[in-house]
């Protein structure tokens, strides 16, 4: 059995039972796990051990997020073009030293430039393996598929501050690098047991040539910024599509106002527990995971959960405000909030989740990185505008104002794609039933 049947014997195997895809899995799940090692080492080398000013902490935010908002569907291109597990292992590897490398770096500059190297890294890992999850698991399984990767994501940000905190404790700083660069080169182990490229079947690729001689047509190559552009065509074409990106980028923009600016809200409680912050993160972290567990399992429709899940994350961020500036004991103060980023996490869930799962569905195999990096490309934009305009936004209002414009506003986007989700779903259906009768004559013309 060659290499290309494996991976399509493998796909139709219950999917905890893929070998394939649970090596894709592990090897998340341990570069997750880095991910947030290298983050709170980072943060505290420079933020603490540095003494870096607030202005050079988004500096390096910002560092870490243009690669994303320049290189995603250059990266998307790539992981469409060439080996996807290569790419993959490649960008391990590189990682690996590079984490390496900034226990060496003596200034800010030389950070900025490991993180920007580092970032497209990054961009170049993400979309290959979104390609690589709809190469290897059968369309039946994606669901559960987007299911399991959504929760490690999400269980690694529940348990990978803490363990990141444990381990700098235990170890110190300069040993967290070196861990988060061994948990990149066993993520790349991970992948070595991944088949390679899924190749074309022959009989397509003739079909292709015969069809192209029989209308006469001379087959030419496609320009390099056409193959780019392919991805955001596809998702322009698809009205359901279009509707989950808008919505899940204004999304991604309203919230970032409000968790850019989380700390100084709770600036604002007397006497706060210095503990606080890290466990409502935590438990927006929770609350994530259980919506990702748990949203599959709804029958409403895709629109609808994302409509659902925006407006109710949204009220909860406009009642966290609220609740800040209420006098009450600290326990039920606590409580309230700890519940509140919970729900939040929920909504968020019932967002992202979806939306992935309807991403995965709805895009070719051969497309997928390309759709992928566009869209990573475009919520990285939206994730660089957010903090900016919340920074404007408390500089201007205050933190209590602008957490209820941010809420609201999130709420609101939810509440117009539940007003248009049924022109939106009706339209969708019009352009995929006259995709079908466009393609019916040459499908059975002799």
């Amino acid at each position: 059995m060659n290499q290309a049947q494996t991976v399509e014997s493998e796909g139709f195997k219950p999917l905890l039972r893929n070998r394939n895809y649970m090596l894709l899995m592990g090897s998340q799940l341990v570069s997750n796990m880095g991910e947030w090692l290298y983050i709170i080492a980072l943060l505290t080398l420079v933020g603490l051990k540095w003494q870096a000013q607030p202005w050079e902490i988004a500096a390096m935010t910002l560092c870490m997020a243009l690669p994303v908002l320049i290189g995603g569907p250059v990266a998307g291109w790539i992981g469409d073009r060439y080996d996807r597990k290569k790419i993959m292992v490649i960008s391990d590897i590189v990682r690996a030293f590079l984490l390496i490398g900034i226990l060496f770096a003596g200034n800010l500059t030389q950070i900025y430039i490991l993180l920007i190297v580092k970032g497209l890294m990054d961009v170049l890992f993400s979309p290959a393996k979104s390609g690589k999850i709809k190469e290897i698991v059968s369309p039946q399984h994606i669901d559960q598929a987007v299911t399991i990767s959504s929760s490690i994501e999400q269980l690694s940000k529940i348990m990978g501050p803490s363990l990141g905190g444990l381990l700098m404790a235990l170890f110190g700083i300069q040993l967290c690098f070196l861990i988060d660069a061994g948990a990149f080169v066993v993520s790349a182990l991970f992948l070595l047991g991944v088949p390679g490229r899924k190749l074309l079947q022959q009989a397509d690729l003739n079909d292709e040539s015969h069809t192209e001689m029989r209308n006469g047509q001379q087959v030419q190559k496609k320009s390099f910024f056409k193959e780019i552009g392919e991805g955001l065509q596809l998702i322009y074409g698809m009205p359901l599509l279009l509707g989950g990106v808008i919505t899940i980028c204004a999304v991604v923009l309203v919230l970032q106002m409000a968790d850019s600016q989380i700390v100084t809200l709770f600036r604002l409680i007397p006497d706060i527990s210095e503990d606080l912050l890290g466990y409502c993160i935590s438990a927006s972290g929770l609350g994530t995971l259980i919506a990702a567990m748990s949203v599959r399992k709804l029958s409403w429709s895709t629109l609808a959960k994302m409509g659902s899940g925006a407006a109710a994350a949204g009220l909860v961020f406009a009642i966290c405000a609220v609740v800040v500036m209420t006098p009450m004991p600290h326990l039920l103060q606590s409580v309230v909030l700890f519940g509140s980023f919970f729900l939040a996490g929920v909504g968020g869930g019932f967002v992202l989740v979806p939306f992935q799962m309807l991403l995965m569905k709805r895009t070719p195999e051969h497309m997928t990185s390309r759709v992928f990096g566009t869209v990573n490309s475009l919520t990285s934009g939206a994730a660089i505008i957010g903090p900016t305009l919340g920074g404007v936004l408390v500089t201007g209002i205050g933190p209590v104002p602008t957490y209820i414009v941010a809420g609201l506003g999130t709420a609101a986007v939810g509440a117009v794609l539940l007003a248009f989700k049924g022109r939106i779903e009706r339209k969708d259906r019009a352009s995929a039933a006259g995709e079908a009768i466009h393609l019916v004559p040459e499908t059975t013309t002799v």
